[in-house]
């Protein structure tokens, strides 16, 4: 097997870094920014490329590259400045306002007003546990119950960290008094 190239991307709203560890083992660093379409349609690729020696467009060959890790901060930026998709909270029933009494940090606390930052979500759907044996989850909102079936042969055990998408070849709602899908 070719010796190969492994990175390690953090893709920011300005900035990408880029970090390439060589066949030999030794670490080199690019920065670019993110957006910079008159010289390049994707920083992360274009950081590989340099890191290659490769110009703007030209095709990495195959096998060059080991791994590619990427994290990002541009969905956190998002929620902290109140940009991009509405955000829905989904948690363990009881656990609503979780979030909003947060750790009860007072850093003055002989202040008579408690200023609480704006949440960061729009609304929260609690999850009644565990889930059946059926591969349904139990939810309720706004005043009505459902449940979300999960689709596929898989079975879950309690506990498991579950994705739901709202794709209804993948999830179905039913109303949970009158098993009729919504």
């Amino acid at each position: 097997m070719a010796p190969r190239w492994d990175f390690w991307i953090d893709r920011g709203g300005t900035f990408t870094d880029v970090i390439g560890r060589d066949p030999s083992g030794k670490l080199h660093a690019r920065k670019l920014l993110s957006e910079n379409p008159g010289a390049y349609r994707d920083a992360a690729v274009q950081g590989i490329r340099d890191h290659l020696g490769l110009k703007t467009g030209e095709p990495i060959p195959a096998g060059l590259v080991g791994e590619v890790r990427m994290g990002t901060t541009v969905a956190t930026n998002a929620l902290l400045e109140r940009k991009g998709d509405r955000t829905l909270l989904v948690t363990t029933k009881g656990f609503r306002d979780a979030l909003r009494i947060g750790y009860q940090a007072r850093p003055d606390i002989f202040a008579k007003e408690i200023i609480k930052p704006e949440q960061l979500y729009e609304a929260v759907v609690e999850i009644e546990e565990p889930m059946g044996a059926d591969n349904l989850i139990w939810l309720k909102h706004a005043g009505k119950s459902m449940s979300v079936r999960i689709g596929g042969s898989r079975r879950y055990r309690p506990g498991t960290t579950v994705r739901l998408s709202y794709d209804m070849g993948v999830a179905s709602l039913f109303d949970a008094g009158s098993e009729l899908r919504i």
